[in-house]
């Protein structure tokens, strides 16, 4: 495949560009990543998401661990080329570390932080630690 789109992109000066999740069906916004030239492409390539982690500095294919792999569905580039929108399936309908359906469960209230959504399963469930 001719990588000219990638070029389309306008890169950070650190070669990362944000990604937001987006649930295909509902529309939620699941969560927000960074992605640069190869997780784009791995992303494009094999139809699931792959994000560059920039705590670990390593690609991370999304689900590697959870399982809760995204399907990506559609992928959209915004008006200043800036910011990509991933329209996903999310299977196992988890998409964030905490064990919800979004990373965006926090709402401002009166100046405080409520976590608004709930626990869908524990962490501790999702990540198994490998021996």
């Amino acid at each position: 495949m001719n990588d000219t789109w990638l070029d389309k992109v306008s890169w950070a000066a650190d070669g990362l560009v944000p990604a937001i999740a987006q649930d295909e069906g509902t529309g939620c916004v699941l969560m927000m990543a960074w992605m640069n030239r190869e997780a784009f492409n791995l992303t494009v390539q094999t139809g699931e998401a792959t994000y560059w982690s920039r705590s670990r500095k390593k690609l991370w294919h999304k689900g590697e661990e959870s399982g809760n792999i995204q399907r990506v569905k559609e992928i959209r580039l915004d008006c200043d080329g800036d910011v990509v929108l991933l329209k996903v399936e999310q299977d196992g309908g988890i998409a964030c570390h905490t064990g919800r359906a979004s990373c965006f469960f926090s709402r401002l209230e009166q100046g405080k932080w409520v976590e608004i959504d709930p626990v869908l399963k524990a962490p501790n469930e999702i990540y198994q630690k490998k021996s």
